[in-house]
């Protein structure tokens, strides 16, 4: 059997002042027909590198392949014409990025992006491009492929729209499929459908795919063949059996134990005093409308929760149960409609924002981002000293509480004098923690702080989370998507689903003993919890 894609020998390098000679060197893999190969590894690693060259789409200018051979079906990829490339993809391979948001037009309605594809690879009239279009909605599961067709990328929810990347991927049956990273901004139910979507349709269609990933818990779940890729080489690879339960080198080793268990710890009950408590919370978005033709979103009702010094208390639910909503009210970034919100006992719910600002340095937040969190135009140190500073902290004083925050969170003293595109995105969120930290806050919020890291650079943060909340001793209010992440470091849980609390408690007894079906689904979706060894 002819492999879809043979690649051998491939090396691609970077441009001078790169950290090194070359981006990837020397990979070597192949995806046969009806194969689901995941290339696995943290971020740098190489293997978005890999894609992408494969589908041509290297900025020549920074990244060149010097050495080995892409084929695609038998045909050597790098030496082909510009035109050439351009018909194969598309119609003999096509990908799937990450964000679907930035790969999608957002002024173009999401039916017109798949036929404008069709009618560049095919002859087919405008009649047959509108029901091809609706056809490929229908594959990918959509429900009402004929509104949704007309609608805009931001009117769909973030599933819907990696659903339309992928019938926009699949829409001339290629012969091979890349997806990269395709389910890691996704809520975990969401990712258990997207993942079972692609394995249903690489199954019945016999269709190569390349899977690019971080997480160990998604290879388990959908890989039939693994690559491990570890600073732009390949380190191992096999089938899936034989890398969850046997890996040969301790890279695999390491992003395998990073994968967080289901189980929660033994943890002890909090005994601190209460530091935020909420009775009755309320928050609607719009408005009814001057003829009663307006639209109400009840994002949060009746959210009623307590949380001790030294206690962290996880709120969990999918994309638009209404957490993060929660955690925005809380903090006063959005005004609650009614309820009341207790910061050391103060009704904050209704002050001013004037009011407000002697008791901003109680709260402070980690947000899911560390790329957008920080000013890019101001070096490390002087994002950690502008808040402590604002608030009436001497220099001296604002400076000396940096330089011993920045090593509390793991980083040494000269990052003060860097900027940010200087470092990773965990080292970002380590100076995004120290900056909150500055503030010398009596409770840390923390909305999906971890959800866009490696799984790897994830448990590193997690167990600085931890740390600093018994160090300082915060109560800490921990927004997640991710049941697995909140299993290790929630001592209470709080499940949402449309905007309501639909169950809480301590987090070892809903994970053992669930009361709610929604509950029940939430854990079931986490990815590879059967398959990963112990």
């Amino acid at each position: 059997m002819t492999a879809v894609l043979e690649i051998r020998g491939l090396t691609v390098s970077l441009p001078e002042d790169g950290d090194r000679e070359f981006a990837i060197e020397d990979v070597s893999l192949s995806v046969e027909p009806g194969e689901i190969v995941c290339v696995v590894g943290e971020s740098g690693s190489g293997k978005s590198v890999t894609a992408f060259t494969v589908m041509g789409l290297l900025d020549p200018r920074a990244l060149t392949p010097v050495a080995g051979s892409v084929r695609l079906e038998g045909e050597d990829l790098l030496t082909l014409p510009d035109k050439r490339l351009r018909a194969l993809r598309g119609e003999r391979m096509s990908m799937i990025f990450q964000e679907p948001m930035t790969a999608l037009n957002p002024v173009v309605r999401v039916g017109a992006q798949i036929a404008e594809m069709l009618e560049i690879h095919t002859r087919l009239s405008p009649t047959e491009r509108r029901a091809r279009v609706l056809a490929a909605l229908a594959d990918v599961q959509l429900p009402e492929p004929e509104r949704l067709a007309d609608c805009y990328p931001h009117q769909l929810s973030g599933g819907q729209r990696q659903r339309i990347m992928i019938a926009m991927a699949l829409a001339l049956e290629p012969a091979l499929l890349i997806a990269d990273e395709p389910t890691t901004a996704l809520d975990v139910t969401t990712q258990a459908r997207i993942l079972q979507l692609i394995k249903d349709l690489q199954s019945s269609r016999g269709m190569g795919v390349l899977f690019i990933t971080h997480d160990f818990g998604v290879v388990a779940e959908i890989a039939d063949r693994v690559v491990v890729m570890q600073d732009g080489r390949v380190v191992e690879q096999g089938t899936v059996a034989e890398v969850l339960h046997a890996p040969s080198h301790p890279y695999t080793r390491l992003l395998i134990d990073a994968v967080p268990s289901m189980t929660p710890p033994e943890r002890a009950e909090a005994t601190g005093e209460e530091a935020l408590s909420t009775a009755g919370l309320d928050k609607r978005f719009g408005t009814a409308g001057l003829f009663g033709g307006g639209r109400v979103v009840q994002a949060a009702k009746d959210i009623s929760l307590t949380l001790r010094r030294g206690e962290t208390l996880g709120i969990v639910g999918e994309s638009g149960s209404g957490k993060s909503t929660v955690a925005r009210c809380i903090m006063r970034l959005v005004d609650p409609t009614s309820g009341e919100i207790l910061i050391n006992g103060t009704d904050i719910a209704g002050m001013k924002q004037g009011s407000l600002r002697n008791l901003r340095h109680q709260i402070q937040i980690v947000f899911q981002d560390p790329y957008r969190s920080l000013n890019p135009r101001r070096t490390v140190g002087k994002s950690i000293v502008e808040g402590p500073m604002n608030f009436g902290v001497a220099e001296d004083e604002a400076w000396r509480r940096a330089r011993e925050l920045i090593e509390i969170v793991g980083l040494s003293a000269d990052t003060l004098d860097r900027f940010p595109h200087q470092f990773s995105g965990g080292q970002r969120q380590r100076i995004c923690i120290a900056r909150a930290l500055a503030m010398e806050p009596v409770i840390l919020i923390a909305d999906e702080a971890v959800s866009a890291l490696d799984v790897s650079v994830q448990a590193q943060v997690l167990r600085l989370l931890d740390d600093v909340r018994r160090k300082f001793s915060l109560a800490m209010l921990f927004i997640t998507h991710d049941l697995r992440v909140a299993a290790q470091i929630c001592d209470r849980i709080m499940v949402m689903q449309h905007g309501k609390l639909v169950e809480q408690g301590p987090t070892a007894a809903v994970y053992a003993n669930p009361s709610e079906q929604y509950t029940r689904d939430l854990l079931a979706a986490a990815p590879g919890q059967s398959r990963l060894p112990d």
